[in-house]
């Protein structure tokens, strides 16, 4: 039988669910900042080895025979696709025709994603009120993508970058409900580390597959693939690969288990405000208008959509 989704919040765990918004809005401009400095692919492949290497000491016991890991690899290779080996590599692949800004507002989307995924596939009921503020999110993300110009959206004149953070955000709503429903062993379950692992090791493979379908792709169009090498790159790639992924990912992983994607899913529009906020003090890019009002129809969809938990 299914439930209808609530929430179950507390201020602990609004914190947890508060920390990854700010440090991937800093991975947004951070990744801005990189766009021709390291290609997109290779740089999300770049901060998930890094993660490996720093993971290692706390969760690198998931790695050995008897596990569990190898009895449940079909469920950590779907997860390790989904969140590390796909979403920030089509976020940093759109960020190469897209603001920070921009693709945090159009991954503002994810409580509908969440709340579709969760009712199509995991047999979540939805009210009413949770759909009608679900449709104000959807026309904030229409306002974006449409730059404020009702023509651009008759026209349907989309950026590329938009359409990529569309396919990120779809696979993320996929890969939180997929963290939510408890179904690996109990130890690894039991450890934030060991259980990080078990999706990374998968992810990065798949994370090596595309960097270099995008290195052999550059090669064969005749422009070859570079890194420019130089402290900031350095710096970039440590805070890529400490702060929006493993900090970032444990405090996700665990507000998930705790409140459930669908309310997770409403604190990942907190993002395009701290994207504003640090892409106008590191980027120099203003907000315009239609930010600010798509913003404001998507934090009104958030709070119509906010349900108290029934007994």
């Amino acid at each position: 039988m299914t439930q209808p989704i609530t929430q179950r919040l507390t201020p602990a765990t609004a914190l947890l669910l508060t920390i990854p918004p700010l440090l991937w809005a800093g991975n947004a401009v951070v990744g801005r900042l990189m766009s021709g400095q390291v290609p997109p692919m290779t740089l999300n492949f770049l901060r998930w080895a890094i993660a490996l290497v720093l993971l290692l000491p706390l969760g690198g016991w998931v790695l050995r025979q008897g596990s569990g890991l190898g009895a449940h690899w079909r469920r950590f290779a779907v997860l390790g696709l989904l969140g590390v080996g796909a979403y920030n590599a089509l976020q940093y692949l759109a960020l190469k025709t897209s603001t920070p800004l921009n693709v945090t507002l159009v991954a503002a989307s994810s409580p509908v994603f969440m709340l579709a995924i969760g009712r199509i596939f995991f047999g979540q009921l939805v009210a009413a009120r949770a759909w009608l503020g679900a449709a104000l999110s959807i026309a904030g993300v229409l306002l974006v993508l449409s730059r404020g110009e009702l023509a651009a959206l008759l026209n349907v004149r989309l950026v590329a970058g938009d359409m990529y953070v569309l396919v990120a955000t779809a696979a993320w709503a996929v890969y939180s409900w997929m963290l939510g429903a408890t179904r690996e062993p109990a130890a690894i379950r039991a450890q934030w580390a060991a259980l990080l692992m078990a999706q990374l090791v998968p992810g990065l493979l798949w994370a090596g597959v595309f960097a270099g379908g995008e290195w052999a792709w550059a090669a064969a169009s005749g422009t070859p693939a570079h890194i420019y090498w130089s402290l900031p790159v350095l710096a970039a790639l440590a805070y890529v690969a400490v702060c929006p992924a493993i900090i970032a990912y444990r405090c996700w992983g665990l507000g998930v288990q705790r409140a459930g994607a669908a309310m997770a899913g409403f604190f990942s529009n907190l993002t395009p405000l701290f994207a504003a906020l640090l892409s106008a003090a590191f980027l120099g890019e203003l907000p315009h208008w239609y930010h600010a009002l798509a913003f404001v129809l998507i934090a009104g969809g958030i709070a119509l959509s906010v349900q108290k938990r029934t007994a």
